[in-house]
């Protein structure tokens, strides 16, 4: 099936060159090779034209956050890329910029010689004026530039309307996914049909020579030579497709059967490891369901009628594949709604619904037991050894416990000077130091504990109004935690908090 027209978003007004010399696909954050909208448009686009494929991954290091952490990750992934597309039609291009502002006009040297760009519409963090910034400058080069959605199941921009309750996308989804469920990315993209560019142009290669294979497999010395925020750590977890896939393996094969019982508990260990792999792109949503849904031996028949906005029973699958169905589907996506239609404030205090900005405000200058600094917080050097132990995971390993993510949220609003604070504060340390972070999931995490796709919760609190509260004592009794503390938290287990 060809892409659908409703997630192709023309960036700029020019129109396509079929006599230039290839079709170009940057690659921003769909970074994988399979199950991709984006790649598939230009593949499609190539074919119909009969040109080469140039493929260009380029990774700056003068990005917000940029890190070890993070480089690293995505440099996995590359050579993933490297390796799989070797003996292809299909041009690759890995480039690290070696140092900032080297990779300075590399996508509009190529451009020169499109017929058509591709590439990624993701809606959050800095890429959007990334994008449109590229847009603007490929105008006046006479070349166009195409945004492909690949992000979800639902298209973007299928809808116009920013939903505000899980349920109310919930119901949205339930009444359109039939209508999407044939509009499936190619798990395998076929180029074998793809003419080979014979070389790109001598001054383009001379200037912005690829990043070898060999110095892809050696991240730790490339690390090393290039201006990163060297004090955040690479991850344990490898990157990359190959390391995405076996990620989801495993979860199908030992953690989904027990997914509704042990999701929450952190000793059970049961999330799927997935949300660091879905946000670089190196594996998409429609994988994940497809890899469920086998697992379930599931077919479309077993949907359920109408829109009724329920959480479980839609899908006709087992509460543990409803249960991760509704936050890879429902939660992940509601997200991406919020930031694609409401991209100036997205991840802004001004987002909130109105009755949480109000309940808020009006406790704003209520007396905090406690009041900590990002220095402080970022240290792990709060009185609270849940909260700490949480803000430890974190740092040293890039993840965090899902159910202790909205606890560690709650505790900042509870311990900083305001709520608009506790926001930057949350998004500071996450953008930071969470392989996940910089997504609209995580956006939506954040926001969601200071009310978004929330609702008043009675009794009315200090400092949180009526926005719903948690506390590390309660989460200590009610989950199996004692391994994860004894692990995380370097204090004594028994105790309070």
């Amino acid at each position: 099936m060809p892409v659908p027209v409703v997630r192709i978003r023309p960036v700029n007004t020019a129109s396509a060159r079929p006599d230039e010399a290839f079709v170009l696909y940057w690659m921003t954050a769909y970074r994988r090779v399979s199950s991709n909208f984006a790649l598939q448009h230009a593949v499609e686009q190539a074919c119909a034209w009969g040109k080469p494929l140039v493929i260009l991954e380029a990774l700056r290091c003068d990005y917000p956050w940029a890190s070890d952490r993070l480089h690293r990750f995505v440099i996995d992934g590359m050579a993933d890329h490297a390796r799989a597309l070797e003996g292809t039609n299909v041009t690759y291009i890995p480039y690290v910029e070696p140092a900032r502002g080297a990779g300075k006009g590399l996508l509009e040297a190529l451009a020169a010689d499109a017929c058509l760009v591709v590439t990624d519409d993701f809606p959050s963090f800095f890429l959007p004026r990334m994008v449109a910034a590229a847009g603007r400058r490929l105008q006046a080069l006479d070349v166009r530039l195409d945004a492909v959605d690949s992000n979800g199941v639902l298209p973007m921009r299928a809808t116009t309307k920013v939903f505000l309750t899980a349920y109310s996308f919930r119901s949205y989804l339930q009444g359109s996914f039939r209508d999407h469920l044939s509009d499936w990315p190619a798990s395998v993209i076929d180029w074998t049909g793809l003419p080979r560019l014979k070389a790109l142009r001598q001054d383009v290669i001379d200037r912005w020579p690829s990043t070898t294979l060999a110095t892809l497999d050696n991240p730790a010395a490339l690390l090393a030579s290039l201006p990163l925020d060297h004090s955040v750590g690479v991850a344990p977890i490898k990157g990359g497709p190959k390391a995405a896939q076996q990620t989801l393996d495993r979860f199908i094969r030992e953690r989904l059967p027990h997914y509704a019982d042990g999701h929450s508990h952190p000793d059970d260990e049961m999330a799927s490891g997935l949300s660091p792999y879905l946000h670089f792109g190196h594996i998409t949503s429609h994988a994940v369901f497809e890899a469920v849904m086998t697992a379930e031996r599931w077919t479309s028949r077993r949907l359920g009628p109408g829109k009724k906005g329920q959480r479980a029973g839609w899908w006709g699958a087992s509460a543990s594949a409803e249960g991760f169905l509704d936050q890879l589907i429902t939660w992940r996506e509601l997200g991406f709604n919020m930031c694609a239609l409401r991209p100036d404030d997205y991840d802004k205090y001004s987002s909130l619904p109105a009755w949480a900005r109000a309940t808020l405000d009006a406790h704003a200058s209520d007396e905090r037991a406690y009041t900590y600094d990002l220095d402080t917080f970022m240290a792990a050097g709060t009185h609270d050894r849940v909260w700490n132990a949480a803000q430890r995971q974190l740092a040293a390993t890039g993840t965090c416990d899902n159910y202790l993510r909205m606890v560690w949220g709650k505790k900042i609003l509870e311990w900083t000077r305001s709520p608009e604070e506790a926001l930057e504060t949350m998004k500071a340390i996450m953008d930071r130091l969470a392989l996940d972070g910089r997504n609209p999931n995580s956006y939506s995490g954040y926001c969601w504990t200071l009310g978004r796709y929330d609702r008043p919760w009675g009794p009315e609190r200090p400092i949180f109004g009526t926005i719903r509260y948690m506390s590390t004592d309660n989460t200590v009794r009610k989950l199996r935690m004692k391994r994860y503390l004894a692990e995380w938290s370097y204090e004594p287990i028994s105790g309070t908090n």
